[in-house]
């Protein structure tokens, strides 16, 4: 199994909701190793770059405003096949159909309020990682 680094944005309902420690936890615990973590704020551009395959629906003006609606907590997160796992330990992206004992299982609501976003594949990993950490934020 290939070892990678992947991208994890804990969302609003996240940071808001006390939760990223667990959420942490929970990935730890599946022996992820932590690369970088941060906490910022989200501007436009970075949200219109993060969401552009979405930026032109209609219901992206929505997201934007979920996703600046308090600080999120950016972490880079290294294993053997990280991607995959992330996703799995998150379950899908709708809380509503992922399974009791995935965290959006456990602590989502709905398609966006879904605890966390993670990267989909090693390209997506790629790009996100450089878009959310500078040079020297990550860690060996």
């Amino acid at each position: 199994m290939p070892k990678e680094t992947t991208l994890v944005l804990c969302k609003p309902d996240c940071v808001t909701k006390n939760l990223v420690g667990d959420v942490l936890t929970r990935f730890a615990q599946q022996g992820l190793r932590l690369r970088g973590i941060k906490m910022m704020t989200l501007s436009d551009a970075l949200l219109k770059e993060h969401y552009a395959h979405i930026a032109d629906r209609p219901f992206f003006p929505e997201i934007v405003s979920f996703m600046q609606s308090s600080p999120v907590v950016a972490v880079a997160l290294e294993g053997e096949s990280a991607i995959t796992r992330v996703r799995d330990l998150l379950g899908p992206t709708d809380s509503r159909k992922a399974d009791p004992g995935t965290i959006r299982g456990d602590l989502g609501v709905d398609q966006m309020v879904n605890v966390c976003h993670a990267s989909d594949s090693p390209e997506a990993a790629a790009a996100e990682l450089q878009r959310f950490f500078r040079d020297g934020e990550l860690f060996a």
